[in-house]
């Protein structure tokens, strides 16, 4: 005990439960980084990270999302909007993350058989038009998390609001996500966080490009982004003296400036075809290994939107070997039971002719 050191120093650990709050449910969104995004259109898989978006055009609108996650993980998500003339229109989702299967063993290693991992969210979402320009929302969610004997129960609630105009075709959200807490926790009386965040984004598109930018800013409450704050295990050192060569501060100033931005570029070269591309300076940090160039903190996808029927997929670089695929599937009932009709009566109308 006398040749321990007095301070001893570990991987670095998770900072709050429930993180799966934070995972993508949208290609789109996963493409184009991963962050808060500020689009008005016809896309539903937008709406359940950012409430305010909901309306009427999202009417019947019902949405599947499946991940391949890393190693034998394995999430998704399903939704559905309606809207009503004084309420208000809604959005109600189901989220689950399955981790796989786990050998349990005992003390000494022996194995005692299998058990499983999980999270599960249920999410109601409410939007609603101020204006021409202007929206709200609000989601509730319930939480469900187990992870063997382990369980935990919480609520969380985000509130968002957007301003749109059409015209100059600029969109600006923000957003404040996760105020909650767990209500039953893992351990009794050991009390956890959820990952609380607030974001802001905005959006426009070119007027003579078939071009639409996203900038968004993510953890507006937290300066310091550095994930292992003073204690970087990538400082270069000195040959000569061996010290530590750590860095100026304008270069820490504009690191965790970028590392709170997110950079995407979405190309619409046909009216139902689009190109996504991003790049996240927070996510590539964190994945940085000097000995390797990696195409971590970039994400890529596309979207086809054929008769209100939309197929997405997305890819994201975190490391090596860890590159998430996304998969969304999304259609409109009642828009695709108006061209069904429509369809008819063109050809009872041909065949009269």
């Amino acid at each position: 005990m006398l040749l321990l050191p007095f301070v001893g120093r570990a991987q670095v650990g998770g900072k709050y439960i429930y993180n799966f709050l934070d995972y993508n449910t949208s290609a789109r969104q996963a493409a184009l980084g991963g962050t808060l995004l500020a689009v008005s259109d016809d896309d539903p898989s937008l709406i359940l990270y950012n409430p305010s978006l909901i309306d009427k055009r999202h009417h019947t609108a019902l949405e599947v999302t499946a991940v391949d996650y890393f190693s034998n993980a394995s999430y998704g998500s399903a939704s559905y909007s309606h809207s009503f003339n004084k309420a208000g229109s809604f959005a109600f989702s189901m989220q689950f993350v399955n981790y796989g299967k786990f050998t349990m063993t005992d003390e000494s290693g022996y194995e005692q058989g299998y058990f499983r991992a999980g999270d599960y969210a249920a999410t109601v979402a409410w939007g609603r038009r101020l204006d021409s320009c202007f929206s709200i929302g609000a989601d509730l969610k319930l939480i469900y998390s187990a992870y063997e004997s382990y369980q935990s129960f919480g609520l969380a609630v985000d509130v968002a609001g957007s301003y749109i105009n059409e015209k100059k075709r600029l969109a600006l959200s923000l957003l404040v996500r996760n105020i909650g807490s767990p209500l039953v926790n893992y351990v009794p009386g050991q009390f956890e966080k959820i990952p609380f965040d607030i974001q802001l984004a905005f959006s426009q598109k070119f007027k003579f490009l078939p071009v639409r930018y996203h900038l968004s800013l993510h953890h507006l409450y937290c300066w310091d982004m550095r994930y292992v704050g003073t204690n970087d295990p990538l400082l270069e050192y000195d040959a000569m003296t061996e010290t530590p060569i750590y860095p100026s501060k304008a270069a820490l100033f504009f690191d965790n400036f970028f590392r709170h931005l997110t950079i995407g570029i979405e190309i619409i070269p046909v009216k139902y075809l689009s190109l996504y591309l991003s790049y996240n300076h927070n996510r590539r940090q964190e994945m940085y290994i000097p000995q390797k160039r990696t195409l971590a903190g970039f994400s890529y996808g596309f979207m086809i939107d054929i008769k209100s029927i939309r197929f997405g997929f997305s890819r994201t670089h975190y490391a090596t070997g860890a590159t998430p695929n996304f998969f969304n599937f999304s259609v409109n009932i009642e828009q695709l039971a108006k061209l069904s009709a429509d369809n008819k009566v063109r050809k009872l109308s041909r065949t009269k002719e």
